[in-house]
């Protein structure tokens, strides 16, 4: 698929979409106040964000519905796309135009 211009892509998937990115915080907002994730984490890497597709964003947080388990063990590219299901839709979604 050819780069749109001015368009960043998805950080998991590599496609560039009309429709753009969303900003995926990898340590969710609602984590910031908890003691463990204040304790564990500099603000700084709890606002690290990466570009994710409509289509990523929203299979991250369908995969893995906790929060909290989110932002303890899939805080990093790597670690999403190493969880099984969300590598297994990531390499079906490259497909999709």
């Amino acid at each position: 698929m050819s780069e749109l211009i001015g368009v960043k892509p998805c950080q998991l998937c590599g496609r560039s979409l009309k429709r753009g990115t969303t900003e995926h915080h990898l340590i969710p907002r609602t984590c910031h106040k908890n003691r463990w994730f204040q304790k564990n984490f500099t603000r700084e890497r709890m606002s690290q964000t990466i570009d994710a597709c409509r289509d990523c964003h929203g299979a991250i947080h369908r995969l893995i519905p906790r929060e909290k388990e989110l932002g303890r063990s899939h805080n990093t590219i790597v670690t999403l796309l190493g969880h099984p299901e969300i590598s297994k839709f990531v390499d079906w979604v490259r497909r999709q135009k």
